[in-house]
């Protein structure tokens, strides 16, 4: 199976700092990826690189077996990749549908004239995007959210984190997240793929990888509990430790 993106030995550095060292990930089809790290390995980097914000300074970047590397972010928005930032940024005088709209925007296939007229023919591709504005997610081969559940607070991080997971099961959606909270990534996704510094002075790179409890239907109380969810978190703490920043452990006990 052909991966839906793969990132080979990618680089990025400013100047003398190296901001992101041998990146290498591969992600199949309807995979769901935590990737987390300490403050500073490069996740928010990554996403730059992946979506076409930076250019890697060496490296290859491939969607869908198309190589994208250096191309510009509106050419592979067109391809499929959507992304979110840390800093949401909406309309606050429009409605969430109408926010989501505009994301759909360049899909319209219609020039100025048409939406500023709104000719007959702009208005049937509008109605059909309103039909088709729930469906936005399913729609994209590919999603990098950038700490989604960021800014709640605990209950409702558990909350979402439960329709999260029941919004993408049954689906082919393909996710990499972002966050600071190893239950979260545990939680939700297939696998989780640390971005960690293995030694004092050495880049930062793709360190290690454990595989996630997407998969498992069990209630969310049970999972933590769970000795072997237990024993996978430990792993992740302890290689933070090492890197020298730890994350936020998730949920308490």
């Amino acid at each position: 199976m052909t991966s839906i993106l793969k990132t080979t030995d990618v680089n990025k550095q400013f100047g003398g700092l190296a901001a992101v060292t041998a990146l290498n990930v591969d992600v199949q089809p309807g995979e769901i990826i935590g990737l987390i790290g300490p403050n500073g390995a490069g996740k928010t980097t990554s996403f730059n690189l992946i979506t076409g914000v930076y250019k890697p300074t060496s490296g290859k970047i491939e969607f869908c077996g198309k190589n994208i590397t250096g191309m510009k972010p509106h050419a592979i928005t067109k391809l499929g990749v959507a992304r979110t930032f840390q800093n949401i940024r909406l309309f606050k005088e429009m409605s969430v549908l109408d926010n989501i709209l505009v994301a759909q925007h360049m899909r319209m296939g219609t020039n100025l004239v048409e939406a500023t007229l709104r000719l007959p023919s702009y208005l049937s591709k509008e109605r059909r995007i309103h039909e088709c504005a729930r469906a936005l997610l399913a729609d994209k081969p590919i999603l990098l959210a950038d700490e989604p559940l960021g800014a709640l607070d605990a209950i409702t991080r558990a909350e979402v984190q439960q329709w999260l997971r029941a919004t993408i099961i049954g689906s082919s959606a393909t996710l990499i997240m972002v966050t600071h909270d190893v239950d979260e990534a545990l939680l939700l996704s297939h696998r989780v793929v640390l971005l960690a510094e293995p030694a004092p002075g050495q880049p930062v790179s793709t360190a290690a990888s454990w595989p996630g409890w997407f998969a498992d239907d069990r209630p969310r109380e049970l999972l933590l509990g769970d000795p072997a969810f237990a024993t996978v978190r430990r792993q992740i703490l302890q290689s933070f430790a090492d890197s020298g920043s730890g994350p936020n452990p998730g949920a308490p006990r």
